[in-house]
């Protein structure tokens, strides 16, 4: 059996609560925003708050948790004797918790009004989280039309905290070859066709600090392992808009890739194919990089990405 690694499925269970001295609030208005055909719609719905069962436990973070749970739409801001008071903390130790959550972008302050706000740091995770649940759903009913066009395995993959981290998995029953790991495990940023392709989209400067944290490691004997040859083939990815990773990664596999932007036009994710190198020729190969991007093409469509001929089109 040929392995593939690092398919990753998106499921997390969540147990929030928020806690005070007294009690537990044991429902809360969450109100979050959706996208929608490039508009965004608020919507309010119902959380059922359970108290978590607790072995270990940490004030401090504990405490600072309950600070960014006071902030709702209805109170938006917070002054520090606000916040001391509404949670019952000495103002010292109120003090040093936000100036903390401040300092990491969690908490903003107004230093004309001396509020404190929600910082643009929970935008920045809750926009993660977002583009992954929302990546894969809108991508599913491609990815299977994918793999029924090809009777192939397609793979669609993240870069997340560094690492690739393959969010969903196609295969043809049909397909003798079947490519399998464990759930959740995470990849090298260089690994494989869509390592090479997000780290051909990400700025210079990033690219160098990701391979200082991750040095090029042979994985088979065609791996790359020289860093300025591999920045090479990064800028021939971009310059041509796909990836063909012939087995870099798994000897007699080859990868072919394609990046995902979201309505900004950021690479968000990229869909690949994997598949026995001796099973495809020239023409086939063509026929499937032209699949490939097609598809890609098509889901980067759906999260409000158009271009035609160079020029991006909202």
């Amino acid at each position: 059996m040929l392995i593939l690694g690092g398919v990753f499925v998106f499921f997390k269970r969540f147990d929030y609560g928020l806690w005070s001295q007294k009690f537990c609030l044991t429902n809360f208005t969450e109100k979050v925003l959706s996208l929608n055909e490039n508009k965004f719609h608020l919507m309010e719905f119902q959380v059922s708050l359970k108290s978590p069962q607790k072995k270990f436990q940490n004030t401090s973070l504990e405490r600072a948790m309950q600070i960014l749970c006071s902030f709702t739409f209805e109170r938006r801001e917070m002054t520090l004797a606000e916040l001391s008071a509404h949670l019952n903390l000495p103002k010292s130790t109120t003090y040093r918790l936000v100036s903390t959550l401040n300092d990491y972008g969690f908490l903003k302050r107004n230093n004309s009004t001396r509020c404190f706000s929600l910082g643009l740091k929970l935008l920045e995770l809750g926009g993660i989280v977002y583009n992954s649940i929302s990546l894969r759903k809108i991508a599913s009913p491609y990815l299977d039309q994918l793999k029924d066009r090809l009777g192939k395995t397609i793979f669609l993959g993240i870069l997340q905290e560094d690492e690739v981290v393959y969010i969903d998995k196609k295969e043809d029953t049909k397909n003798p070859i079947r490519f399998s790991s464990e759930i959740g495990r995470r990849r090298p940023p260089f690994f494989g066709m869509l390592g090479q392709l997000l780290l051909a989209y990400l700025p210079e400067i990033e690219v160098d600090r990701i391979l200082e944290k991750y040095p090029l490691q042979p994985i088979t004997k065609k791996s790359i392992t020289d860093k300025t040859e591999f920045k090479k083939k990064l800028a021939t990815i971009r310059k041509q808009g796909f990836v063909i990773d012939k087995e870099e990664a798994l000897d007699g596999i080859t990868g072919i890739a394609a990046p995902i932007r979201d309505y900004s036009g950021k690479v968000v994710g990229g869909v690949g194919v994997g598949f026995i190198t001796s099973s495809e020729d020239g023409k086939g190969v063509k026929m499937v990089i032209g699949e490939v991007c097609k598809t890609a093409k098509a889901i980067s469509q759906e999260l409000g990405y158009l271009r035609e001929d160079g020029v991006r089109i909202f």
